[in-house]
C-alpha cells in the first residue's frame, strides 16, 4: 500500500509537520536508489513538498534518474546538519517515484521552483516514513508510519 504526501499529512498532521520541518532545515538531502545490479547508490539530491506532493527533481539522465526510472523504489534521508545535535531528529521517507510525463504539471513545477532545463521529475508514493530522535537524554524514540496504519512509536533505554 503506498500514499501521497497528502494522504500522509491528512492521516498524520502533526508527524508529517515534524518531518517537512526537518527536510526544510538543509537543502541538501541523501537519496538511495537501486543500480542496475541490484546494490544502492546513494546521492545528493534538493526535495520540494508542494500541493500536496513529495517531488523529487533532478537532471536529465542523471545516473539516479536512470535507477529511478528502470526501478521507482527509493530511500530519501534528510541532511542531519552538523555535528551531533540531529536537531529535530533522524528522518527517513521511504516509496516509489513515478516519473511525471504530463507537460502541464511539469510547467506548473518548473514555475514554482525554477528547476535547470530539461530535467526529470518525479512524484512519490510513500510506503513507510520514520523519525528517530532522543527524549529526555533517557529514550531513543522511533516512530514510524505505514499507509493505512497508525503510528507506531517504540522507546527505547
Amino acid at each position: 500500500m503506498t500514499a501521497n504526501w497528502a494522504a500522509f499529512t491528512t492521516a498524520e498532521p502533526d508527524f508529517a509537520q515534524r518531518v517537512e520541518e526537518r527536510f526544510g532545515a538543509f537543502t541538501h538531502h541523501t537519496l538511495a536508489t537501486l543500480r542496475k545490479d541490484g546494490s544502492p547508490r546513494t546521492s545528493g539530491l534538493e526535495v520540494r513538498f508542494l500541493n500536496g506532493e513529495l517531488w523529487l527533481g533532478m537532471m536529465p539522465d542523471s545516473r539516479k534518474a536512470l535507477d529511478l526510472l528502470r526501478d521507482g523504489r527509493f530511500a530519501l534521508q534528510a541532511n542531519p546538519g552538523e555535528g551531533q545535535s540531529m536537531g529535530g531528529g533522524d528522518v527517513r521517507i521511504s516509496g516509489r517515484a513515478i516519473e511525471v510525463v504530463d507537460a502541464g504539471t511539469k510547467a506548473g513545477y518548473a514555475e514554482e521552483v525554477e528547476p535547470p532545463e530539461p530535467f526529470h521529475l518525479f512524484r512519490t508514493e510513500l510506503t513507510e516514513v520514520v523519525r528517530t530522535y532522543v527524549e529526555d537524554d533517557k529514550y531513543l524514540v522511533v516512530q514510524v508510519w505505514k499507509p493505512g496504519e497508525p503510528v507506531r512509536t517504540i522507546r527505547r533505554t
